[in-house]
Order: C-alpha cells, then structure tokens, then sequence
C-alpha cells in the first residue's frame, strides 16, 4: 500500500484560548502607529528599530525608536463580549505603556493603557480617513498595583456590553459604563509604546481570550 504525506499542521484556530507563542504567531498581525509630535498617524510600511516577534515562548516587543505605538491583533474572530488577560514582563526602561485593545476595527477600537509608572488610562481611539488616530479619553487613574521597573504584571480588560472594566494584577482598577461610542465587536489583541526614553522593551508570556 501506498502511504499518504502526513498534512503539515496548520495554526488551530480557536475563539476562546490561552496563547502561549510556543509555535509561529501566523493568526496575529501587527500595525505600527508614529506617535512624534503627536502625529498619531498610521504607518504603512515596517518601521526599523522596531521588532515583533515569538521567542522562548513570549511574543517579544522590542522599540528603539521615540513615540512608537505597536499594535498586535488576533485575526480570525471578531467578538462582542469578551475578556482579555495578558501577563506581561517589562525587560527595558521604566517608561512605556503596555494596552489591551477590544472591539478593534479599522475605524476604532478601545484601548486600556497600563503605564509602567504606576498610572493607567482608557480611551477610545478613532481611526480618521487620514490615516491619524485620535485618542478619545474615558477614564484614567493611578494603581499602587502597578509592580514597576522590570518586573511581571498581569492585566485584565474586559468588554461586556457598554461596561468596560481594568483589572491589574487580579484588583479591579476601573469599572464604568461607555455611552459616548458605544462600539459593538470587533478584534483583540495588545500593545506596547515608547516614549522618549529608550529601549522599549516588553515580553509577554500568554494572552488568554475568554467570556466575561
């Protein structure tokens, strides 16, 4: 008998996982948008100085670059309700910001900024026919569990409805109610930005999607 080639095995795709980039990373995509002088504009093109990438089981952030804004997103599903945890290592300067995104669409998304300085914010950011970004600010905050410097954090968002929620390292952070966009669905995923001060340099060791 003739035997059959074994299939090359192609990416599960699954709606609710926990992804731990032990394999390729071939369901998540990656935008970049230049935040200098706050041109908040979209970037076409790789930018260099900036790596995206699966390493020792991480998916790797690396920005030698000021004012950079690197966007990772799971691209199979769309959801309505959903929650996103991530456990995130900083490896490099004291100052950058690590986001969960929901409801992520090429018009907008929503967008929950941990910064490694101890302070947090969520905005709404709107996505203009230019090609510019607008951050519409929901809510913002301070959180003593906040572990800073190089360390591990684990974060939590959760959009469930109009009620949007931050968790940080397991403390409810932040709960409100968004009436002004009220967006639907839409894409998840994370991201990490500089700043002036570098390098940016983050590591997350899993990213698990979930029902709120």
């Amino acid at each position: 008998p003739t035997s059959t080639p074994e299939a090359t095995p192609t990416p599960e795709i699954s709606a609710f996982f926990k992804e731990e980039f032990n394999d390729s990373a071939d369901l998540w995509s990656y935008f970049v948008i230049n935040g200098e002088q706050e041109k908040n504009e979209l970037v076409e093109e790789d930018v260099p100085q900036i790596s995206v990438r699966t390493e020792n089981g991480y998916l790797v952030f690396e920005i030698n670059k000021n004012y950079q804004y690197v966007y990772v997103t799971y691209d199979p599903y769309t959801y309505t309700d959903v929650r996103v945890d991530v456990r995130a290592e900083n490896r490099g300067v004291n100052n950058n910001n690590v986001s969960i995104i929901c409801r992520y669409t090429e018009k907008g998304w929503y967008e929950f900024n941990i910064a490694n300085n101890g302070l947090y914010w969520i905005y709404y950011a709107e996505m203009k026919p230019s090609k510019q970004v607008s951050y519409h600010l929901l809510a913002n905050g301070g959180s003593n569990k906040i572990r800073m410097g190089k360390d591990v954090n684990e974060y939590t968002a959760i959009c469930k409805g109009k009620t949007l929620q931050l968790f940080i390292n397991g403390f409810e952070t932040k709960t409100f109610t968004e009436n002004r966009f009220v967006l639907r669905e839409g894409q998840v995923g994370v991201s990490v930005s500089s700043f002036n001060v570098l390098p940016a340099h983050v590591e997350f060791d899993w990213i698990e999607i979930s029902q709120p």
